[in-house]
């Protein structure tokens, strides 16, 4: 493809980005195929001979477009937001135009210091305690998701422990509501299922310090050596807060790590009335959040702070001949493949700066203070239901909720507001009742999509049957520049 073929190809690719997220809103939220239909429509063997570009676009209308499930939609209230923008967009085209390896300083620089930058710009922007910014012994940096950055912090906790030599007797904490990647750092950095313990949490579903007290005691007099504990700030089932700043107190003279996974409410920092969030922080060892879920980032972008880099560094480094250079060799720059697994990394940072320079901290504060606002007025509207009840706190953007009716009920009200397809809830189970989760948090939703989201729940409480949204017929793609 030459460049006058990209730029009147690429024309046409940006136009209909512009032109779905103009018109996501009118979609079926939920893809309504059948397994094996996109695949079924696909030809069985790959071409012999070039496609014309426009015939690929006219596929990705007729046969992708009816198999995505639209996390872009203002409609979109299940899992949690994955809520991109139009500057993450274009800062993603332009690292795909770059094509950074950005595995070292030296091999583009730029790469490199945007992203520290960018990363102390994150310490101001929501608060957080200067031991994370690079000019002292801390740092951040840009992994690919809060599971990775949980890994990571694994093994910087399994490094300063004393590392492989003392890997049988290691034992780490997490609450049961903690996020599964919890458990598969630990299998990945070699450790055995029963060498995390399960912290007990209280009747708001967060982690009880005394319970986690307990633990590392008995533990300490089997001769087991504590080293991690995971807390989290915004459960994925219901947004729970584990209490930071009582958990690094309670394991303060134990040298556990204590790292701290606040993948979506870590956003909410940018407003200072929600930075309550933060408490504790100065305490802990590890701090991650996404702004690929709730600030405006497309995925995969995951911030994680560190108040020490040198145990993540000492657990991740390895200097190949093939890699020294004179940079390096002098300890002047950053190196950031010695602080994730992979060696390689992709240009993350250009579209996080792209977010925070299109928004500013004014509008990001706008935004995220506005779901929560929304979100509450939801509650407010369950709550004062006689059809719904609340299953736990509303906090900040999540919502969860069941019908007074019991679960089976609550599912039918989940799947008639799903099947739809005018907007898409999931779900949990809290003390092993079904329960309905609304996350208010995609970029483009309002209060006319909650609105429109209570009137859904409204109608099918009352079992009334609800038109469904139907997909557009395809539309007629040219590549032609405009």
């Amino acid at each position: 493809m030459t460049p006058d073929e990209l730029r009147r190809h690429g024309h046409a690719v940006v136009d209909w980005v512009a032109d779905y997220l103009a018109r996501v809103g009118e979609m079926p939220v939920r893809s309504t195929v059948a397994p094996g239909e996109v695949r079924a429509a696909l030809p069985p063997h790959p071409p012999a001979h070039p496609e014309p570009f426009d015939d690929v676009m006219a596929d990705v209308e007729s046969i992708i477009l009816p198999g995505i499930t639209h996390w872009q939609s203002p409609d979109f209230f299940a899992y949690f937001p994955a809520n991109s923008s139009g500057p993450s967009i274009l800062g993603e085209l332009l690292s795909a135009g770059l094509g950074v390896q950005g595995m070292m300083w030296a091999t583009s620089p730029a790469c490199t210091e945007l992203e520290t930058h960018v990363l102390d710009w994150m310490v101001e922007l929501l608060g957080l305690p200067e031991r994370f910014r690079s000019t002292g012994a801390g740092g951040g940096v840009i992994e690919d998701s809060a599971s990775s950055a949980t890994l990571c912090a694994v093994l910087a906790a399994r490094h300063r422990a004393g590392g492989a030599e003392r890997l049988t007797d290691l034992v780490g904490y997490a609450s049961a509501e903690a996020h599964s990647s919890v458990q598969k750092a630990f299998t990945v950095a070699g450790l055995r299922d029963d060498q995390l313990r399960i912290v007990d949490v209280d009747d708001t579903m967060a982690m009880r310090p005394d319970h986690l007290r307990s633990l590392v005691a008995e533990d300490l007099v089997a001769g087991r050596r504590p080293f991690f504990v995971c807390t989290t700030v915004g459960t994925t089932s219901t947004m729970a807060i584990d209490p930071v700043r009582a958990v690094a107190e309670a394991v303060a003279d134990s040298g556990i790590w204590v790292h701290v996974d606040a993948a979506m409410a870590g956003a909410a920092g940018v407003v200072p009335e929600l930075r309550w969030v933060n408490d504790g922080l100065e305490l802990v060892d590890s701090w991650c959040f996404d702004p690929h879920k709730w600030l405006f980032t497309n995925f995969d972008c995951d911030c994680l702070f560190v108040a020490d880099r040198a145990a993540l560094v000492g657990a991740l480094s390895i200097l190949p001949e093939y890699l020294r250079n004179a940079a390096s060799d002098a300890g002047e720059v950053i190196d950031y493949r010695d602080w994730q697994v992979p060696l390689g990394r992709r240009f993350r940072a250009l579209k996080l700066w792209f977010v925070i320079r299109h928004y500013g901290a004014e509008g990001l504060r706008h935004h995220v203070a506005r779901h929560v606002e929304l979100a509450r007025g939801l509650a407010d509207r369950l709550s004062s239901d006689p059809r719904f009840e609340l299953a736990a706190p509303v906090d900040l953007n999540l919502v969860c909720f069941r019908g007074i009716k019991g679960d089976e009920a609550t599912e039918r009200i989940m799947a008639a507001v799903n099947d739809s397809g005018r907007a898409l809830l999931s779900h949990t189970r809290v003390a092993g009742r079904f329960v309905i989760r609304a996350s208010v948090g995609q970029t483009t939703t309002e209060a006319g999509n909650v609105d429109a989201l209570w009137a859904l729940l409204d109608a099918v409480a009352d079992g009334k049957a609800i038109a469904p949204r139907r997909l557009e017929a395809p539309r007629t793609i040219s590549g032609a520049s405009s």
